[in-house]
């Protein structure tokens, strides 16, 4: 399961490839093996990251662990403040670790979520800020790229903004809050009627059929009934036929 999963996150499929790791984590030896689940540990961490989730703080704290997960920690800290130089200066600080465990293909790729992630913070902060500003903030190499950075953000989603091109900044769209409009209500009122309707569906069912219901019932069974006894009497006049025939 383990080699399974560094595959699945080779090939981009970070769901299965942590959920592989997380098998492979359970079924390893709890009292031996430490090296084994360690390295599985470490790579749970960047998968999780990758799928934009952020790792339990708790679970850099395992016995005998910390240490070894010391890097990883940090690591995790620069994703989450979306911190673009920091993330930089973690990765070159680590890098022989990440390079001997073998993970180091996997966190360049984290580049990406640290951009996203301080895009998001920029974009909550600020209802208007200048592309060279958000260069400088995200650590990006030109206006140009803080430009593409953006509007692929835009298009993925990841932000609700736009580009003003004449005044060459990204202008925030306003946040509005859900609960002065209409959708909780409707919501409600949605759940309220499918439980109603349940309820309705339950008493019939519970209901004694009517008594016109129960007269056709019965008619029905009378009439079937009638043509059974008929279809046996002509199978039995039929053999007597045949045993005259004899």
């Amino acid at each position: 399961m383990y080699f399974d999963g560094r595959i699945k996150a080779i090939q981009l499929d970070y769901t299965d490839a942590f959920e592989s790791l997380q098998q492979a984590m359970r079924k390893a030896p709890q009292g031996t093996a430490l090296g084994f689940r360690i390295i599985v540990q470490k790579f749970m961490f960047i998968v999780q990251m990758l799928t934009g989730d952020i790792p339990d703080r708790a679970t850099f704290r395992q016995q005998y662990m910390e240490k070894a997960l010391a890097p990883y920690l940090e690591l995790t800290k620069s994703v989450r403040v979306g911190d673009l130089n920091l993330f930089k200066e973690v990765v070159e600080k680590y890098r022989h670790v990440f390079m001997r465990d073998e993970t180091m293909s996997l966190i360049t790729r984290l580049r990406q979520n640290v951009i996203k992630t301080g895009l998001r913070k920029i974009n909550a902060s600020y209802s208007r800020i200048s592309l060279d500003d958000i260069c400088t903030r995200l650590g990006l190499e030109s206006r140009e790229r803080a430009e593409g950075v953006v509007a692929k953000a835009i298009r993925d989603e990841v932000i609700d903004a736009v580009i003003d091109y004449k005044t060459m900044s990204m202008r925030s769209k306003d946040n509005v809050n859900t609960y002065t409009t209409a959708e909780p209500a409707n919501a409600y009122h949605n759940r309220i009627e499918f439980c109603l309707n349940i309820y309705s569906g339950a008493i019939r069912a519970m209901r004694f059929p009517d008594a016109t219901e129960d007269e056709a019932n019965t008619e029905a069974r009378r009439k079937r009934l009638k043509e059974e006894q008929e279809l046996a009497k002509t199978l039995e006049e039929d053999e007597e036929d045949l045993e005259e025939d004899f």
